[in-house]
Protein backbone atom coordinates (compact mmCIF):
# COMPACT_ATOMS: atom_id res chain seq x y z
CA UNK A 1 0.00 0.00 0.00
CA UNK A 2 2.79 2.11 0.87
CA UNK A 3 4.52 1.97 -2.93
CA UNK A 4 0.74 2.31 -4.07
CA UNK A 5 0.66 5.70 -2.45
CA UNK A 6 4.25 7.11 -3.38
CA UNK A 7 3.68 6.55 -6.65
CA UNK A 8 -0.11 6.93 -7.93
CA UNK A 9 0.23 10.55 -8.15
CA UNK A 10 2.76 10.52 -10.82
CA UNK A 11 1.82 7.48 -12.51
CA UNK A 12 -1.60 9.12 -13.20
CA UNK A 13 0.39 12.33 -14.46
CA UNK A 14 2.18 10.13 -17.15
CA UNK A 15 -0.82 8.04 -18.28
CA UNK A 16 -3.15 11.28 -18.57
CA UNK A 17 -0.36 12.77 -20.75
CA UNK A 18 0.37 9.40 -22.41
CA UNK A 19 -3.45 8.67 -23.66
CA UNK A 20 -3.64 11.72 -25.73
CA UNK A 21 -0.41 11.08 -27.21
CA UNK A 22 -1.10 7.59 -28.02
CA UNK A 23 -4.32 8.74 -30.04
CA UNK A 24 -2.34 11.43 -32.07
CA UNK A 25 0.77 8.92 -32.77
CA UNK A 26 -1.84 6.94 -34.04
CA UNK A 27 -3.74 9.34 -36.17
CA UNK A 28 0.17 10.83 -37.28
CA UNK A 29 2.12 7.52 -37.62
CA UNK A 30 5.51 9.21 -39.17
CA UNK A 31 5.44 11.66 -35.98
CA UNK A 32 5.04 8.66 -33.87
CA UNK A 33 3.18 8.96 -29.77
CA UNK A 34 6.22 8.59 -27.93
CA UNK A 35 8.03 11.90 -29.57
CA UNK A 36 4.59 13.54 -29.42
CA UNK A 37 4.73 12.34 -25.09
CA UNK A 38 8.08 13.66 -24.21
CA UNK A 39 7.15 17.15 -25.98
CA UNK A 40 3.90 17.39 -24.11
CA UNK A 41 5.90 15.97 -21.16
CA UNK A 42 8.59 18.36 -21.24
CA UNK A 43 5.74 21.19 -21.76
CA UNK A 44 3.74 20.00 -18.50
CA UNK A 45 7.20 20.13 -16.84
CA UNK A 46 7.09 23.76 -17.83
CA UNK A 47 3.99 24.60 -15.17
CA UNK A 48 4.11 22.09 -12.65
CA UNK A 49 5.30 24.15 -10.03
CA UNK A 50 5.54 21.72 -6.98
CA UNK A 51 6.75 18.35 -8.31
CA UNK A 52 7.65 16.68 -5.08
CA UNK A 53 4.12 14.91 -4.95
CA UNK A 54 4.31 13.17 -8.52
CA UNK A 55 8.35 12.46 -8.24
CA UNK A 56 8.78 8.88 -7.36
CA UNK A 57 5.86 7.96 -9.61
CA UNK A 58 7.61 9.86 -12.18
CA UNK A 59 10.64 7.62 -11.51
CA UNK A 60 8.72 4.25 -11.42
CA UNK A 61 7.55 4.99 -15.20
CA UNK A 62 10.17 6.04 -16.81
CA UNK A 63 12.37 3.34 -15.58
CA UNK A 64 10.23 -0.15 -14.66
CA UNK A 65 7.40 0.66 -16.92
CA UNK A 66 10.06 1.39 -19.29
CA UNK A 67 11.54 -2.43 -18.91
CA UNK A 68 8.44 -3.73 -18.84
CA UNK A 69 7.92 -2.35 -21.92
CA UNK A 70 10.88 -3.86 -23.37
CA UNK A 71 9.90 -7.32 -22.54
CA UNK A 72 6.44 -6.67 -24.39
CA UNK A 73 8.20 -6.08 -27.09
CA UNK A 74 8.87 -9.43 -27.31
CA UNK A 75 5.43 -10.94 -28.07
CA UNK A 76 6.51 -9.01 -31.52
CA UNK A 77 9.45 -11.61 -32.43
CA UNK A 78 8.38 -14.54 -34.57
CA UNK A 79 11.97 -15.97 -34.21
CA UNK A 80 11.17 -18.58 -37.35
CA UNK A 81 10.23 -15.85 -39.52
CA UNK A 82 13.24 -13.65 -38.89
CA UNK A 83 15.72 -16.37 -39.20
CA UNK A 84 14.09 -17.00 -42.54
CA UNK A 85 14.59 -13.37 -43.47
CA UNK A 86 18.17 -13.04 -41.74
CA UNK A 87 19.95 -15.40 -44.34
CA UNK A 88 19.33 -12.96 -46.56
CA UNK A 89 19.67 -9.24 -44.83
CA UNK A 90 21.87 -10.36 -42.27
CA UNK A 91 25.05 -8.96 -43.84
CA UNK A 92 23.40 -5.69 -44.54
CA UNK A 93 22.13 -5.70 -40.62
CA UNK A 94 25.59 -5.99 -39.51
CA UNK A 95 27.43 -3.76 -41.35
CA UNK A 96 24.76 -0.87 -40.64
CA UNK A 97 24.86 -1.82 -36.86
CA UNK A 98 28.84 -1.85 -36.99
CA UNK A 99 29.15 1.56 -39.33
CA UNK A 100 26.55 3.36 -37.09
CA UNK A 101 28.13 1.95 -34.13
CA UNK A 102 31.60 2.78 -34.82
CA UNK A 103 30.50 6.53 -36.34
CA UNK A 104 29.11 7.17 -32.76
CA UNK A 105 32.10 5.95 -30.88
CA UNK A 106 34.37 8.21 -33.23
CA UNK A 107 32.59 11.52 -32.98
CA UNK A 108 31.52 10.74 -29.29
CA UNK A 109 35.90 10.72 -29.07
CA UNK A 110 35.83 13.71 -31.31
CA UNK A 111 33.31 15.83 -30.30
CA UNK A 112 33.92 15.04 -26.93
CA UNK A 113 29.96 14.40 -26.60
CA UNK A 114 28.40 13.20 -23.62
CA UNK A 115 29.18 8.97 -23.78
CA UNK A 116 25.57 7.79 -22.86
CA UNK A 117 23.97 10.37 -25.26
CA UNK A 118 26.78 8.98 -27.90
CA UNK A 119 25.59 5.49 -27.14
CA UNK A 120 22.28 6.32 -27.19
CA UNK A 121 22.04 7.97 -30.35
CA UNK A 122 24.68 5.13 -32.09
CA UNK A 123 22.52 2.35 -31.11
CA UNK A 124 18.96 4.02 -31.65
CA UNK A 125 20.61 4.86 -35.38
CA UNK A 126 21.86 1.40 -35.93
CA UNK A 127 18.94 -0.98 -34.47
CA UNK A 128 15.62 -0.09 -34.22
CA UNK A 129 15.10 3.93 -33.14
CA UNK A 130 13.09 4.26 -29.64
CA UNK A 131 12.24 0.34 -28.60
CA UNK A 132 16.20 0.02 -28.72
CA UNK A 133 16.67 3.45 -26.72
CA UNK A 134 14.06 2.28 -24.62
CA UNK A 135 16.10 -1.40 -23.92
CA UNK A 136 19.41 0.40 -23.26
CA UNK A 137 18.53 3.42 -21.49
CA UNK A 138 18.15 1.03 -17.91
CA UNK A 139 21.70 -0.67 -18.69
CA UNK A 140 23.55 2.06 -18.87
CA UNK A 141 21.45 3.94 -16.66
CA UNK A 142 20.92 7.35 -18.66
CA UNK A 143 19.14 10.37 -17.24
CA UNK A 144 16.19 11.30 -17.96
CA UNK A 145 17.32 13.95 -20.33
CA UNK A 146 19.60 12.11 -22.54
CA UNK A 147 16.90 9.48 -23.31
CA UNK A 148 14.82 12.68 -24.54
CA UNK A 149 17.75 13.86 -26.30
CA UNK A 150 18.66 11.10 -28.06
CA UNK A 151 14.53 10.03 -28.54
CA UNK A 152 14.17 13.63 -30.48
CA UNK A 153 17.63 12.94 -32.31
CA UNK A 154 15.92 9.94 -34.10
CA UNK A 155 12.79 11.12 -34.85
CA UNK A 156 14.33 13.96 -37.10
CA UNK A 157 15.83 11.47 -39.09
CA UNK A 158 13.21 9.12 -39.07
CA UNK A 159 10.76 11.84 -41.12
CA UNK A 160 13.61 13.05 -43.08
CA UNK A 161 13.87 9.27 -44.28
CA UNK A 162 9.95 8.40 -44.34
CA UNK A 163 9.36 11.32 -46.54
CA UNK A 164 12.39 11.06 -48.41
CA UNK A 165 13.35 7.60 -49.11
CA UNK A 166 10.50 6.77 -51.28
CA UNK A 167 11.55 9.56 -54.20
CA UNK A 168 15.36 8.23 -53.91
CA UNK A 169 14.30 4.42 -54.28
CA UNK A 170 12.65 6.08 -57.69
CA UNK A 171 15.52 8.14 -58.61
CA UNK A 172 18.52 5.12 -58.17
CA UNK A 173 16.18 3.06 -60.16
CA UNK A 174 14.58 0.24 -57.45
CA UNK A 175 12.79 -2.54 -58.75
CA UNK A 176 9.22 -1.43 -59.08
CA UNK A 177 8.00 -4.97 -59.79
CA UNK A 178 8.55 -6.35 -56.14
CA UNK A 179 8.70 -5.14 -53.19
CA UNK A 180 11.75 -6.78 -52.06
CA UNK A 181 14.47 -4.54 -52.79
CA UNK A 182 12.88 -1.07 -50.90
CA UNK A 183 11.97 -3.74 -47.94
CA UNK A 184 15.05 -4.49 -47.47
CA UNK A 185 16.80 -0.43 -47.83
CA UNK A 186 14.20 0.85 -45.58
CA UNK A 187 14.19 -2.20 -43.27
CA UNK A 188 17.18 -1.66 -42.72
CA UNK A 189 18.24 2.19 -43.18
CA UNK A 190 15.35 3.31 -41.54
CA UNK A 191 15.55 3.88 -37.57
CA UNK A 192 12.10 3.16 -36.30
CA UNK A 193 9.15 0.80 -36.69
CA UNK A 194 7.11 4.20 -37.59
CA UNK A 195 8.79 5.36 -40.08
CA UNK A 196 9.52 2.20 -41.98
CA UNK A 197 6.55 1.42 -41.92
CA UNK A 198 5.56 4.78 -43.76
CA UNK A 199 8.13 4.83 -46.04
CA UNK A 200 7.30 1.36 -47.14
CA UNK A 201 3.58 1.85 -47.42
CA UNK A 202 4.28 4.51 -49.75
CA UNK A 203 6.57 2.47 -52.23
CA UNK A 204 3.26 0.31 -52.12
CA UNK A 205 1.48 3.41 -52.99
CA UNK A 206 3.11 4.86 -55.04
CA UNK A 207 3.88 1.48 -57.32
CA UNK A 208 0.55 -0.27 -56.71
CA UNK A 209 1.82 -3.13 -54.10
CA UNK A 210 -0.33 -4.20 -52.23
CA UNK A 211 1.52 -5.01 -49.05
CA UNK A 212 4.09 -6.87 -50.73
CA UNK A 213 7.32 -3.68 -49.55
CA UNK A 214 5.81 -3.51 -46.30
CA UNK A 215 5.84 -7.12 -45.19
CA UNK A 216 9.76 -7.05 -46.46
CA UNK A 217 10.44 -3.87 -44.60
CA UNK A 218 8.55 -4.67 -41.00
CA UNK A 219 10.28 -8.33 -41.04
CA UNK A 220 13.58 -6.99 -41.65
CA UNK A 221 13.62 -4.59 -39.13
CA UNK A 222 12.75 -7.09 -36.58
CA UNK A 223 15.48 -9.06 -37.99
CA UNK A 224 17.36 -5.78 -36.88
CA UNK A 225 15.30 -5.65 -33.22
CA UNK A 226 17.35 -8.90 -32.04
CA UNK A 227 20.46 -6.86 -31.77
CA UNK A 228 19.10 -5.76 -28.71
CA UNK A 229 20.08 -8.27 -27.37
CA UNK A 230 23.84 -8.52 -28.00
CA UNK A 231 23.86 -4.68 -28.30
CA UNK A 232 22.71 -4.13 -24.19
CA UNK A 233 24.65 -7.60 -22.52
CA UNK A 234 27.95 -6.34 -23.92
CA UNK A 235 27.08 -2.90 -22.76
CA UNK A 236 26.11 -4.15 -19.48
CA UNK A 237 29.44 -5.78 -18.79
CA UNK A 238 31.35 -2.59 -19.95
CA UNK A 239 29.04 -0.82 -17.39
CA UNK A 240 30.07 -3.37 -14.44
CA UNK A 241 33.40 -4.35 -15.70
CA UNK A 242 34.21 -0.39 -15.00
CA UNK A 243 32.78 0.14 -11.96
CA UNK A 244 33.76 -2.94 -10.48
CA UNK A 245 37.34 -1.98 -11.16
CA UNK A 246 36.25 1.48 -9.47
CA UNK A 247 35.41 -0.41 -6.48
CA UNK A 248 38.22 -2.77 -6.62
CA UNK A 249 35.77 -5.93 -6.65
CA UNK A 250 35.00 -8.51 -9.18
CA UNK A 251 32.73 -9.05 -12.42
CA UNK A 252 29.77 -11.06 -11.12
CA UNK A 253 26.69 -12.52 -13.68
CA UNK A 254 24.00 -11.09 -11.92
CA UNK A 255 25.62 -7.61 -12.37
CA UNK A 256 26.24 -7.75 -15.84
CA UNK A 257 22.96 -9.54 -16.97
CA UNK A 258 19.61 -7.14 -17.85
CA UNK A 259 17.34 -9.33 -16.58
CA UNK A 260 14.63 -7.62 -18.54
CA UNK A 261 17.02 -8.66 -21.80
CA UNK A 262 15.90 -12.30 -20.68
CA UNK A 263 12.51 -11.79 -20.71
CA UNK A 264 12.24 -10.22 -23.35
CA UNK A 265 14.15 -13.19 -25.00
CA UNK A 266 11.48 -15.67 -23.76
CA UNK A 267 8.93 -13.22 -25.00
CA UNK A 268 9.83 -14.23 -28.33
CA UNK A 269 10.57 -17.88 -27.50
CA UNK A 270 6.65 -18.30 -26.06
CA UNK A 271 5.56 -16.24 -29.32
CA UNK A 272 7.32 -18.43 -31.77
CA UNK A 273 6.62 -21.93 -30.26
CA UNK A 274 3.00 -20.68 -29.88
CA UNK A 275 2.48 -19.69 -34.05
CA UNK A 276 4.48 -23.17 -35.00
CA UNK A 277 1.90 -24.87 -33.21
CA UNK A 278 -0.77 -23.50 -34.75
CA UNK A 279 -2.29 -20.29 -32.64
CA UNK A 280 -2.45 -17.35 -34.71
CA UNK A 281 -0.03 -14.48 -34.52
CA UNK A 282 -3.36 -12.50 -34.02
CA UNK A 283 -3.50 -13.50 -30.10
CA UNK A 284 0.04 -11.86 -29.36
CA UNK A 285 -1.31 -7.95 -30.84
CA UNK A 286 -2.49 -7.12 -27.42
CA UNK A 287 0.50 -7.54 -26.10
CA UNK A 288 2.11 -5.16 -28.27
CA UNK A 289 -0.19 -2.65 -28.16
CA UNK A 290 0.40 -2.69 -25.23
CA UNK A 291 3.88 -2.54 -25.55
CA UNK A 292 4.05 0.32 -27.47
CA UNK A 293 1.60 2.16 -25.07
CA UNK A 294 4.10 1.65 -21.76
CA UNK A 295 6.73 3.16 -24.32
CA UNK A 296 4.89 6.11 -24.78
CA UNK A 297 3.74 6.24 -20.93
CA UNK A 298 7.42 6.02 -19.95
CA UNK A 299 8.21 8.85 -22.80
CA UNK A 300 5.93 11.05 -21.26
CA UNK A 301 7.68 10.30 -17.73
CA UNK A 302 10.79 11.19 -19.34
CA UNK A 303 9.96 14.46 -20.70
CA UNK A 304 8.60 15.61 -17.32
CA UNK A 305 12.32 15.16 -16.07
CA UNK A 306 13.75 16.68 -18.79
CA UNK A 307 14.55 20.93 -18.76
CA UNK A 308 13.20 21.53 -22.81
CA UNK A 309 15.29 24.75 -22.30
CA UNK A 310 18.57 22.64 -21.93
CA UNK A 311 17.78 20.62 -24.22
CA UNK A 312 17.60 22.70 -26.86
CA UNK A 313 20.37 24.67 -26.29
CA UNK A 314 22.57 21.34 -26.08
CA UNK A 315 21.38 20.03 -29.57
CA UNK A 316 23.68 21.04 -31.67
CA UNK A 317 26.72 18.38 -31.36
CA UNK A 318 24.10 15.10 -30.89
CA UNK A 319 21.90 16.37 -34.06
CA UNK A 320 25.51 16.63 -35.84
CA UNK A 321 26.25 12.68 -34.58
CA UNK A 322 22.57 11.83 -35.46
CA UNK A 323 22.83 12.62 -39.22
CA UNK A 324 26.73 11.37 -39.74
CA UNK A 325 24.85 7.77 -38.03
CA UNK A 326 22.32 8.26 -40.28
CA UNK A 327 24.07 9.00 -43.68
CA UNK A 328 26.61 6.21 -43.10
CA UNK A 329 23.82 3.58 -42.32
CA UNK A 330 21.98 4.89 -45.75
CA UNK A 331 25.22 4.69 -47.56
CA UNK A 332 25.96 1.23 -46.70
CA UNK A 333 22.82 0.04 -46.93
CA UNK A 334 22.60 1.41 -50.38
CA UNK A 335 26.14 -0.01 -51.31
CA UNK A 336 24.81 -3.81 -50.59
CA UNK A 337 21.68 -3.26 -52.46
CA UNK A 338 23.85 -3.13 -56.03
CA UNK A 339 25.65 -5.36 -54.98
CA UNK A 340 23.35 -8.02 -54.03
Amino acid sequence: MNFVYRNWRGFLLCLAIAIPSWLLGSCFPIVGGAVIAIIAGMIVALFLKNRTPFAEGIQFVSKKILQWAVVLLGFGMNLTVIVETGRQSLPIILCTISISLLIAYLLYKAMKLPAKTATLIGVGSSICGGSAIAATAPVIDASNEEVAQSISVIFLFNVIAAVLFPILGNVLGFDTTSGEAFGIFAGTAVNDTSSVTAAASTWDSMWNLGTATLDKAVTVKLTRTLAIIPITLVLAFLRTRKESEKKGTSVRLRQIFPFFILYFVLASVITTIAISLGVSPDLFQPAKDLSKFLIVMAMAAIGLNTDIIRLVKTGGKPILLGACCWLGITAVSLLFEQLL
